[in-house]
């Protein structure tokens, strides 16, 4: 609060008088907001934190929705979204509020029994920010402390809001802004502590956690996964990790960002976090002469007050496939071998399901709970057996992995019941061809993977096209990590299926690629209910009451890294738009969707080719390099508008303008003027015209 100068001189004598009764009248009245102990407690009304509780299980104690009532489980209200890009978010709901962000790293409150929205926020990033996200403008949600909420922007910024009103009380830069660096993960919230990370390992950078003071944002602590350059390391963690790398790593960033998975055990203090990829991919060009390079793809146990580390586990060491370890991790206590234990679990993109001990991070098992052809399994302390042609980076020929760049899972969450002893994992089955380039240079934007994008891009031909659709799958696995196997699964035709939530009414919810939100049994995956979304469904839903009712609550809409860089894949699932809404039910809900707009593809119709093979051979080369992961692998889009049907593809000015001058430049298109010469933006337009032919003599046949 603050008073004017006129106002504090009068009360300047009545001071000592005042405090008193003020300290009486706060304690009395104050509310003192979100705690630990609410958070630990999860009392099923509320969901006030990413995972629900810390234990991060996405399990409700919640039982009125039930598998013989869901038939009446009906649309409460919806809102719409002003951001056609990918939803990630999972809300949070606090005392019949709802609180969201959204894709752009705006947010947004809602009552939750109206859906009147009650204010929104919006931090205005920058358009330009964009070409620094690997994975599409989203962002996966808040966190909640006192009377505020947290969140990250896709800019680099953690912000502080009041609950009540949406304003922001205080906003820092957690990132080096002039770095590719981007915040898409929610934070987390412990003992008066706002956790964030970030991200951008495919550019360029070196990861970290960042712990600031819930009240003021100052900086409490800070814990990098990749040592700097030696002599830089004060501390031992890091002094022990540089033995583990090779040559001038740090001038690459070395990678291991920190961009999705946290989870916290209150009893020991320790906070897990997942680690990421290296950077670049290709261990040949990040440390040469390879070594484990710790702390990528691993599990980092921190002692949260301090940010000191506590123990790791690596999963994939010398990591070189982009298998992170950021993938949603759970504790849980479980019978192993009719003992107790504390456990920490998790389906990281190499595989492999992975039982630790969390208390000081022993391996208790691991096995593949997708196909795996990059390693023929773990030995007794959980490291790999690799396959020898895996090593793209040291036979420097092209591999085709399963499970590929993709993962076996990515971000979206798993959920636990404990009821059933099984955790539910929206895996995903897709290869990937990792094609080494040789004598590779990082360069100041886009991807700096050190592999040849163009080289295993999709052929305009029938044959290889079907056989890819064809290997590319999704499922459900309900797996049992006591008896390390799966019970059962529930299949997709595609990938990229939403994240998921179980209840203690026997239910297992989760969106899907194909538009469908979905309701299961959680003992045998039996569909059980569903209901047309109208769009691609990715993020987790979660479970509430106001007053009497239960209420299930989802944010879709279609976006991520797959529906933008994935090609002909994209649609695995069926064509699928971006619809994005919040979406409410509860039994007997009678709202309704508005009529989905008609799905019309056009046939293309692309002016005749007329560059030379050599321009469309630079041409295509500069598209992998900088176009694919926004624009779609062989220029086939899939979120963002398709360039093979774009108009400015007949007219090299106006291509120049948007390409080269960057006039969508608020909408995320840059201008690459700064990085690429107008003959080479020129040669890519020659590229687009040329897949744009070949794909409408494939569809006239």
């Amino acid at each position: 609060m603050r008073l004017n100068r006129k106002l504090q001189f009068v009360l300047a004598g009545t001071l000592a008088l005042a405090l008193p009764l003020a300290a009486c009248t706060m304690a009395a009245n104050a509310d003192p907001g979100v705690n630990a102990q609410q958070i630990i407690a999860g009392d099923g009304a509320n969901w006030l934190s990413y995972g629900r509780t810390y234990d991060e299980q996405r399990f409700s104690p919640l039982t009125q929705i039930t598998p013989e009532n869901i038939g009446q489980l009906g649309l409460a209200w919806s809102a719409d979204m002003d951001t056609a890009r990918g939803q990630e978010a999972t809300p949070l709901v606090i005392d019949g509020k709802i609180y969201i962000t959204t894709a752009w790293s705006k947010a947004k409150a809602y009552d939750a029994l109206t859906g009147k929205l009650l204010w929104e926020f919006d931090p205005k990033v920058p358009g330009e920010t964009a070409v620094k996200a690997c994975c599409d403008v989203v962002n996966r949600g808040m966190a909640a402390w006192g009377d505020k909420l947290y969140f990250g922007t896709l800019d680099g910024r953690l912000i502080a809001l009041d609950r009540n009103t949406g304003k922001q009380v205080w906003s820092t830069v957690t990132v080096d802004q002039s770095k590719p660096y981007t915040i898409t993960g929610a934070p987390r919230a412990i003992g008066g502590l706002i956790v964030i990370g970030n991200g951008g390992a495919e550019m360029g950078v070196r990861g970290y956690v960042t712990a600031y003071d819930a009240q003021t944002g100052k900086q409490v602590w800070r814990f990098y996964t990749v040592p700097d350059m030696p002599g830089k390391n004060d501390e031992e963690y890091l002094k022990k990790a540089e033995a583990t790398w090779k040559g001038e790593w740090w001038k690459l960033g070395g990678g291991g960002t920190v961009w999705d998975a946290m989870a916290y055990d209150p009893e020991l203090d320790l906070l897990y976090i997942g680690v990421g990829n290296g950077s670049p991919w290709n261990q040949a060009y990040r440390s040469p002469g390879g070594g484990d390079n710790l702390y990528l793809s691993s599990i980092v146990a921190i002692k949260a007050k301090t940010g000191e580390y506590a123990w790791h586990f690596q999963e994939t060491p010398g990591e070189t496939w982009d298998f992170t370890a950021t993938q949603h991790i759970i504790l849980a206590d479980l019978q192993i071998d009719g003992k107790p234990r504390k456990v920490l679990m998790q389906a990281p993109k190499n595989g492999f399901f992975y039982v630790l001990d969390r208390t000081n991070g022993q391996f208790i098992s691991g096995n593949a709970y997708a196909p795996v052809n990059w390693a023929k399994g773990l030995d007794a302390n959980g490291r790999p057996i690799e396959n020898p042609e895996a090593r793209y980076d040291k036979t420097g020929k092209p591999f085709i992995s399963t499970p590929g760049a993709a993962g076996a899972h990515s971000w979206h969450p798993m959920a636990f019941d404990p009821n059933n002893r099984l955790v539910y994992i929206p895996a995903q089955f897709a290869a990937y061809p990792y094609f080494p380039e040789k004598d590779w240079k990082p360069q100041a934007v886009g991807f700096n993977v050190g592999l040849d994008s163009s080289a295993g891009a999709m052929p305009a031909i029938k044959e290889a096209r079907e056989a890819a659709k064809a290997a590319t799958t999704g499922a459900v696995v309900a797996w049992d990590p006591v008896e390390k196997k799966e019970r059962w699964r529930i299949p997709f035709a595609g990938p990229w299926n939403g994240g998921l939530l179980a209840t203690a009414g026997g239910l297992l919810f989760q969106g899907n690629a194909k538009g469908t939100f979905a309701a299961y049994s959680a003992k045998d995956g039996k569909e059980l209910w569903s209901f047309p979304a109208q769009t691609g469904v990715v993020a987790a839903p979660v479970t509430f009451k106001v007053g009497n009712d239960q209420y299930v609550a989802v944010l879709a809409g279609w976006g991520g890294v797959w529906p933008l860089a994935t090609g002909v894949l994209a649609d695995k699932s069926g064509p699928v738009r971006n619809i994005s809404r919040l979406l409410v039910f509860k039994l007997g809900g009678k709202g309704k969707l508005p009529d989905a707009p008609p799905f019309e593809e056009r046939p293309l119709d692309p002016p005749a080719p007329v560059g030379t093979p050599a321009t469309i051979a630079q041409g295509s080369y500069l598209y992998g390099k900088y176009c694919t992961v926004c624009h779609g692998d062989a220029a086939i889009g899939g979120l963002l508008p398709d360039l093979r049907h774009s108009g400015v593809n007949a007219d090299a000015g106006a291509w120049q303008t948007v390409v080269h001058d960057g006039a969508l430049v608020d909408n995320g298109m840059i201008g690459w003027g700064k990085y690429m010469t107008k003959e080479q933006i020129e040669s890519i337009r020659h590229y687009v015209i040329k897949r744009a032919n070949e794909d409408k003599a494939l569809e006239g046949h």
